[in-house]
């Protein structure tokens, strides 16, 4: 062999075993809420080992020496194609080397007398910026503690009890039944069903809608209708459903489309800056900047690479909004009806510009137990913890966990990681049960890794999973946007439309996480390790292992990892509402007030139309002049006159009167300045708005201080 040959051998690693076989079986789940005690020995450290093969011919030149299959060194099992992200279904560079493969995971294990001695573990990357394979491993640990401690139903297994049968869940819809329902939960069912077309408040309340959409929520409206009504076409031969193009009419030779304010400019700086923009435009739609990119890259033969290997994790922060950030709650429910409307049509067209098509799953029907803290629905238990503490909007036994937690210290190595004992976490959980109520608990004896088992066992125990049946494809679905951005956009929108339990649940424990990260110097949890173990816990409900095939399982892996990691970096911005949604909606509040005056225009004398104009309030002579006047019902000063400059803030006008009524016993962060009426309906207003500018955007408006409970 010449020196040349022997320099250009080299090693190839052809696969990953882990000791997985040699962890203790577990038999099928036992019919109870909590975990089945089991008797556990002693812990066998997962470990695994790389089966490496000398290559003999190595030709780094060319690259065409002999495959493992066609020449050189054989192993005794052949290495299988490795299993795709859900993501490569936007990209050919998805996911990196560290998902699983079948042939390669903890599933997958050589036999014990083949398996070499463990090898000493790699230490662990400290770079952020990606999940490496390492990292993963925590994932499957998780997953084997989970089905160990009987959380979580094994593949083919029917899941906890109570359960309706698979069957019933996964019913196929009809054609055109997933496009019906998606119109009528936009509030859009009189574009199909005629008995609705006589309903004249209905009708003008999606033309009002309507009008305020941008040109991609309304291609993604006009989808939906043009689909359900060739269906309806075909099922019932009717001719007389309403035309689509006569609802979406294309504008005249002589007719600009409408663009909102900052869209062009957007555009241009979205071409240009890409995904190293890390200033996030919440002015303009984000399916017109996702279509903006779309068509430009397109244009330049660009592929998105979104989960490469050496991905980042930007620092994004939120243009400063003068008029203040409106974050969720601060809006009056009526409002917030709108914005879930907006927010729907919106999801749907920003998924529609990457060629997804959402398929949200129908509600299940699931039997459930009317009382009790874990496998209990968040509706029931808000409803119990309502009766103890009026205005509870995360249940209490969550809070008291996540509580107890952090007073035990959030310095413990590898918190949330390191599972409790399995026979003492069965017996805290039926404890709970009876005791928790009650307030006899005896909190001071449980231990730091148990109360953190306690938590994810909540979790996993609830009935239906905590992001819902009907958005849980849609999240999966995030990780196929092109861009972190646009991952980043979609998850703020998927948000919203979880219903208010979900949403405030979810946002408790995205904080406590990102608690626990902020000690990671001491508990060596970081955001990767934190995302990877809580992965399974949110995304594996109650049955979730037997409606998924083991290559569909490692397929989500990372893919589940990478949104629990999105959720918690980002939490600040996804618990927003985009101020784009916001004009819509202040649109059509405006759009409604001009209705209802026509219809009195209709109904009264010109004269008396003249002095009644309640829509269309006149400006106070205080505003006029430079003044807003502020009341305060509440308090023992009723109002207050405030000279408006270019630089009072809302905190400004709460500080003013703090200082001038001394009787005032609450702290100014539990005071807000509550913006009412005109184009909103209500909304508390952000510390750092700028009342010149709100003012100048809503001039009828009136301003209330008030105490409030966040």
């Amino acid at each position: 062999m010449s020196r040349q040959q022997q320099e250009s051998q080299g090693v190839v690693l052809t696969g990953y075993h882990s000791n997985a076989e040699l962890l203790p079986k577990i038999g099928p789940r036992a019919p109870v809420s909590c975990p089945p005690a089991q008797v556990q020995e002693p812990a066998m450290p997962r470990t695994g080992h790389y089966t490496v093969q000398q290559n003999q011919n190595t030709h780094p030149a060319d690259g065409s020496g002999p495959s493992a299959t066609e020449g050189g060194t054989k192993t005794s099992t052949t290495d299988p194609p490795s299993l795709l992200n859900p993501s490569a279904a936007s990209s050919p560079r998805s996911q990196p080397s560290f998902s699983p493969k079948p042939g390669s995971s903890p599933r997958h294990s050589p036999s014990p007398k083949s398996r070499p001695r463990p090898r000493t573990p790699c230490l662990r990357s400290n770079s952020q910026d990606s999940l490496d394979e390492l990292e993963m491993d925590d994932y499957w640990k998780e997953v084997e503690n989970i089905t160990s401690s009987g959380g979580g139903a094994g593949r083919g297994d029917a899941g906890g009890e109570g359960e309706v049968p698979e069957e019933e869940q996964q019913k196929i819809p009809e054609e055109g039944e997933q496009e019906e329902a998606w119109l009528t939960e936009a509030g859009l069912a009189r574009l199909f069903d005629d008995s609705l077309a006589a309903d004249q408040d209905q009708e003008e309340d999606s033309a009002v809608f309507l009008s305020t959409l941008t040109r991609s929520q309304a291609a993604a409206v006009e989808r939906r209708v043009t689909t359900l009504q060739q269906t309806l076409l075909r099922r019932r031969n009717r001719q007389h459903v309403p035309d689509v193009r006569d609802i979406f009419r294309p504008p005249e030779k002589h007719e600009e489309p409408i663009e909102l304010k900052g869209e062009s400019e957007n555009g241009q700086k979205d071409i240009t800056s890409a995904e190293t923009e890390t200033e996030l435009n919440v002015e303009v739609a984000f399916s017109e900047q996702a279509l903006t990119y779309r068509d430009n890259h397109q244009r330049a033969k660009v592929t998105a690479s979104p989960n490469s290997p050496d991905d980042k994790l930007p620092n994004f922060k939120l243009l400063r909004d003068k008029t203040g950030q409106t974050r969720i709650g601060d809006l009056s429910p009526l409002d917030m009806k709108k914005v879930r409307r907006l927010v729907l049509v919106e999801s749907t067209a920003l998924f529609d510009t990457a060629g997804i098509d959402l398929k949200a799953d129908k509600p299940v029907k699931v039997k459930t137990k009317e009382s009790g803290l874990f496998g209990v629905p968040l509706a029931t238990l808000l409803e119990q913890d309502h009766r103890r503490a009026p205005g509870t909007k995360v249940p209490l036994i969550l809070q008291r966990l996540i509580n107890h937690i952090e007073e035990e210290g959030l310095d413990t190595e590898g918190l949330l990681r390191i599972p409790g004992v399995a026979t003492r976490v069965k017996l805290l959980c039926q404890e709970f049960e009876t005791s928790f109520y009650d307030g006899t608990f005896p909190w001071q004896q449980l231990k730091q890794h148990d109360a953190a088992s306690l938590l994810k066992l909540f979790i996993r125990e609830l009935p239906l999973p905590l992001l819902t049946v009907e958005y849980l494809n849609a999240f999966f679905a995030v990780n196929k946007l092109p861009t972190k951005k646009q991952q980043l956009q979609a998850l703020n929108l998927l948000i919203l439309l979880l219903p208010e339990a979900n949403r405030d649940t979810l946002k408790a424990l995205v904080e406590f996480f990102h608690r626990v990260i902020d000690h990671q110097d001491k508990n060596k949890m970081t955001l990767n390790n934190v995302s990877v173990v809580m992965a399974p816990n949110i995304f594996m409900f109650k049955g979730f292992r037997s409606k998924v095939t083991e290559q569909q399982e490692f397929s989500m892996a990372t893919s589940t990892a990478h949104i629990v990691r999105l959720l918690i970096r980002y939490q600040n911005l996804l618990w927003t509402i985009p101020k784009f949604i916001m004009t819509q909606v202040r649109q059509q509040n405006m759009e409604s007030h001009r209705k209802q005056y026509k219809e009195r225009a209709v109904r009264k004398l010109l004269k008396k139309m003249t002095t009644d104009k309640p829509s269309e309030k006149a400006v106070p002579e205080e505003s006029s002049q430079g003044f807003i006047r502020v009341q305060a019902p509440q308090f023992s000063k009723v109002s207050m006159a405030v000279q408006l400059t270019g630089e009072l803030q809302a905190a400004d006008v709460l500080t003013r009167f703090l200082s001038q009524d001394s009787s005032v016993a609450v702290e100014q962060e539990e005071l807000c300045l509550y913006e009412i009426g005109g184009n909103i309906k209500e909304r508390c207003l952000d510390g750092e708005t700028y009342m010149k500018d709100l003012f100048e955007l809503n001039p009828t408006a009136e301003w209330v201080i008030r105490a409030v409970h966040r």
